[in-house]
C-alpha cells in the first residue's frame, strides 16, 4: 500500500526510526539485563515487562520500516483543489456547524486535534475538490453532506 507522504514526514519518521533503533533498543537491552538479575525468569514481571516493551519497540520500527518503504513522496503545490497538507474550512450541510480539519498522513492524524488522514472516509472524499464543492461521505453513521469554504 503506497503511503503518501511530505518529505518533512519522511525526515520525522527516520529520525524517530534512529532514535528507536539506537536509543531505544539500548534502554531494553540494559532493562533485560537488570531483570535477568531478579532470578528466575517463570516469575519474574520485571523480565516480562521489558520482553513486552522489547517487542512494542521493534513493532514501531518495522511499522516506520514498512512505511518508508512504501512512501510516495508528496510535494505540495499551490493549487485550489484540497491536497495532503491542506488545512480544510467545510460547513456541515445539516448541523450548519463550520469545521476546519488539517489533511495529512495517517501517521499524524489526531481528530481530536483536527487532523485527518487522507486516507479517511472524509479526508478521501476531500481530496481534489474545490471551494464551494459539496461533497458527501458515507460513514458507519449515515451520510455526512459538506460544503468546502476555504482552502489553505
Amino acid at each position: 500500500m503506497v503511503e503518501l507522504l511530505t518529505l518533512e514526514d519522511i525526515k520525522e519518521l527516520e529520525a524517530e526510526l534512529e532514535d528507536l533503533k539506537v536509543r531505544g533498543r539500548a534502554e531494553i537491552v540494559e532493562k533485560i539485563r537488570v531483570a535477568r538479575e531478579f532470578g528466575d525468569l517463570s516469575e519474574n514481571a520485571e523480565y516480562d515487562i521489558a520482553k513486552d516493551e522489547q517487542a512494542k519497540l521493534e513493532a514501531r520500527i518495522v511499522e516506520i520500516e514498512t512505511k518508508l518503504r512504501n512512501a510516495q513522496i508528496y510535494e505540495k503545490t499551490k493549487s485550489d483543489k484540497v491536497g495532503l497538507g491542506n488545512t480544510v474550512k467545510i460547513l456541515d450541510l445539516d448541523t450548519n456547524e463550520e469545521l476546519t480539519y488539517d489533511i495529512v498522513g495517517s501517521h499524524k492524524a489526531n481528530p481530536m486535534e483536527n487532523r485527518i488522514s487522507n486516507e479517511s472516509p472524509v479526508g478521501k472524499a476531500l481530496l481534489g475538490k474545490k471551494r464551494g464543492d459539496e461533497v458527501e461521505v458515507k460513514v458507519k453513521a449515515g451520510v455526512l453532506r459538506f460544503r468546502i469554504l476555504k482552502i489553505s
